[in-house]
């Protein structure tokens, strides 16, 4: 399930319990015949209601949606003037599901603002209302829920960060792997396409890896790749980025980088990779393909199938070579 359609589904499902609670209470108050509080609680209800049918209609671009902030907001200051303007206390428990549904439905630093612009009010208006004791244990209840609940949200929103690091890093270099690959060349390529910039890309490839798998071990190469990964992380730009494909190869992003431009970076790694020594294996060398991006590349494949190609071409000419293949020449 993608986290449009998850957050679409938990949406509308909190939309619909709160709106099921408040308006049981606008029934149990126009039993009671506490008629300003049925119509506040119907108008809470309705403003419920309406926020699952927004939820609905806007399922494609829920997290971008605008309109929750608006509706939470109202729910909130309608309830805050209500205990005003009527002068009644005994709504402060109205304030519960406000509160996890501002946290439910809202980015945890917005929940907490729009909550704390609804409590803070309300408890003056208790200790003004209400015996100190009362209001200090009806404000506590208020406060342990936004505080259990607001941290059970950053403790879901920390899980499923580390959770999304570990899908797009590689757990021994730290680089991104290949699953994020695609989708990062491709807003790259959009990117371009749109402001006209240059885009290159590197693969390469640590040479005699095979060989030196069987001499060094696993553990040899691991420790050869981990510090290359940590080399090429010192040598790239700032907003390039680095990926490792398999055991002893990568790949590099390089936005608004032309064809000079990236000949001098593959130019650059290559010579500082053979002039370094590197633990347990000692000397080593990488083939680098590079290319950059043609009129007619609008997609991922071709760059990165073009890269390789010329990374093939690299190792044919002998180790410690790099080697550029052109594209198509974009048209100003």
């Amino acid at each position: 399930m993608t986290e449009t359609r998850l957050r679409t589904w938990t949406h509308s499902i909190g939309y619909g319990i709160a709106t099921v609670f408040i308006f049981t209470l606008a029934l149990q108050n126009l039993q009671y015949g506490f008629y300003e509080l049925f119509y506040l609680a119907a108008g809470m209800a309705a403003l419920t209601l309406g926020g699952m049918a927004y939820t609905l209609m806007s399922r494609r671009r829920q997290l971008s949606a605008p309109g929750h902030l608006i509706i939470l907001a109202s729910l909130n200051s309608g309830l805050l003037a209500a205990m005003v303007t009527i002068g009644s206390t005994s709504i402060t428990h109205w304030a519960m599901p406000l509160l996890l549904l501002n946290l439910l439905i809202l980015p945890l630093r917005h929940a907490l603002m729009l909550s704390l612009l609804l409590l803070i009010p309300m408890s003056i208006q208790l200790f003004i209302k209400q015996p100190a004791a009362d209001a200090i244990i009806a404000i506590s209840g208020l406060f342990i829920v936004l505080t259990v609940a607001a941290l059970y949200i950053w403790q879901y929103d920390h899980m499923a960060q580390s959770a999304e690091d570990l899908a797009i890093t590689d757990p021994v270099t730290g680089a991104h792997n290949a699953r994020f690959l695609d989708e990062t060349l491709q807003k790259e390529i959009s990117r371009a396409i749109a402001t006209g910039h240059s885009l290159s890309v590197i693969n390469l490839t640590i040479d005699y890896a095979d060989e030196a798998s069987k001499l060094y071990g696993e553990p040899g190469m691991q420790a050869l790749f981990y510090n290359m990964t940590q080399h090429l992380f010192g040598v790239i730009r700032a907003g390039d980025t680095l990926y490792t494909l398999n055991d002893s190869e990568f790949f590099l992003i390089l936005p608004f980088t032309p064809e000079e431009g990236v000949r001098v970076i593959a130019e650059r790694i290559r010579r500082t990779i053979s002039e370094s020594e590197w633990p347990v294996t000692g000397k080593a060398t990488v083939s680098l393909g590079c290319t950059t991006r043609g009129s007619s590349d609008t997609r991922t494949d071709t760059l990165r199938k073009r890269a390789h190609q010329a990374m093939l071409e690299a190792r044919k000419r002998g180790a410690d070579t790099a080697w550029f293949s052109p594209g198509e020449t974009l048209r100003t």
